[in-house]
């Protein structure tokens, strides 16, 4: 269940003074299977003084290598996955196609979006299907370029999880061709 490392054992060691095997023997001498999540990056932060990320990074490495988390998942068994792509567009223009359900028809094949909240050019948050999920976009304004962000989260297996990260870089991977062409 270990899934990939989020970053590399020479990088944490260099960032941390220590690598991730030695900050799972520290995290178990203190008990940390035992432990919430937030609370093990408390202590990392805290005790250790590791920045807010680094902390999050040993955490979810630590978790993983104990089976506490699944790849793509959180201790609370559900999965999300994530995707992402930069496109020679205006933030206007990929926003628009991501929000607007007429324009989303060109690129997305599927009609399971229902639109919870937006912020214009920089979010959009749907329910997926029956609203058992939820798909987050978020826009990066980057000038002649925009950044989109795209999380799927609350899925209940690592299987419709793989199936869905899939399903989302092909669609974005459609969304940047029909926006680079026009």
């Amino acid at each position: 269940m270990g899934g990939t490392k989020l970053t590399s054992d020479d990088a944490v060691r260099t960032a941390t003074g220590r690598g991730f095997g030695e900050w799972g023997e520290v995290l178990d001498a203190w008990g940390a299977r035992g432990q919430g999540h937030g609370q093990i990056v408390g202590r990392l932060v805290e005790e250790h003084r590791l920045g807010n990320w680094w902390a999050q990074t040993v955490t979810v490495e630590y978790e993983r290598s104990r089976g506490l988390r699944p790849r793509n998942g959180g201790r609370d068994g559900l999965f999300t996955v994530n995707a992402s792509r930069t496109i020679k567009a205006s933030v206007d223009d990929v926003y628009k196609t991501v929000a607007e359900p007429a324009a989303r028809e060109e690129w997305l094949d599927s009609d399971q979006l229902t639109i919870r909240t937006t912020q214009r050019n920089k979010s959009a948050r749907f329910d997926w299907g029956d609203g058992t999920t939820r798909v987050n976009v978020g826009f990066v304004d980057k000038g002649t370029k925009t950044q989109i962000a795209l999380a799927h989260e609350r899925i209940v297996d690592e299987e419709t999880a793989n199936d869905l990260k899939a399903y989302w870089r092909d669609s974005l991977t459609k969304l940047k061709k029909q926006l680079e062409s026009s």
